[in-house]
């Protein structure tokens, strides 16, 4: 059979009544900056497109869901096939590490080739309501690498929110009693914005101006 959608002239009711397309514009629809009529291209595009781009699709999302899994030591993304390049990689020794809440923060920070050193992904944030969380973001890892790989400085890039402040307080206080430099970014960063959300002369002002947190630096 062959499947023939008409243009994008808005005359999609008869997709809708499709139980696998319809399930298809839920799922893509929770995608960030999409929504249902932004997913109702991309199902015609991939439908009108099948060996070319439907089929290879679906491959690789079922290759990545099998292996494509979080490093329980650094919190970064690695191949279950592989060691994991962030923290494993014996190539490369650096002496600082960049706390990040996620995957996205830590892309950003790359992409602009401000810092150059290890990536701690906590994978989210504490609040003053749910300390018990800690043990998700791999706080105790983060400790161990520290002493494990004779870093020097700790920088917390977290986001400019109650949440991300609430995180940096949280782990500065557990690195007190290791000497070490705990600096976070500079305080020019918009309250309330999340770190991947920042231009790249925004961030790297903010990298070159990060501030200690060590009580007897001032």
């Amino acid at each position: 059979m062959v499947w023939v959608f008409p243009g994008l002239s808005g005359r999609f009711n008869s997709m809708q009544n499709i139980l696998e397309i319809n399930n298809l514009i839920k799922l893509i629809s929770k995608l960030p900056g999409l929504g249902p009529k932004s997913a109702k291209r991309i199902i015609l595009k991939l439908i009108n497109n099948r060996q070319e781009l439907m089929k290879p699709l679906a491959q690789t999302l079922s290759e990545a869901y099998k292996n494509v899994a979080r490093c329980k030591n650094c919190g970064s993304l690695k191949s279950n096939n592989a060691n994991c390049d962030n923290c494993q990689n014996n190539s490369k020794k650096y002496n600082k590490i960049c706390v990040v809440e996620n995957i996205a923060d830590q892309w950003t920070i790359e992409s602009s080739s401000i810092f150059k050193g290890y990536f701690h992904i906590l994978g989210g944030t504490l609040s003053n309501s749910n300390l018990e969380r800690k043990e998700d973001l791999l706080l105790d890892s983060l400790i161990e690498r520290v002493k494990k790989n004779s870093i020097d400085e700790v920088i917390l890039a977290t986001s400019a929110t109650v949440e991300g402040q609430t995180t940096a307080f949280y782990i500065q206080d557990s690195l007190k009693n290791i000497n070490i430099k705990v600096t976070k970014l500079a305080q020019g960063l918009p309250v309330g914005s999340e770190i991947d959300s920042l231009d790249d002369g925004t961030l790297i002002s903010a990298f070159k101006n990060r501030k200690s947190l060590n009580s007897d630096s001032d």
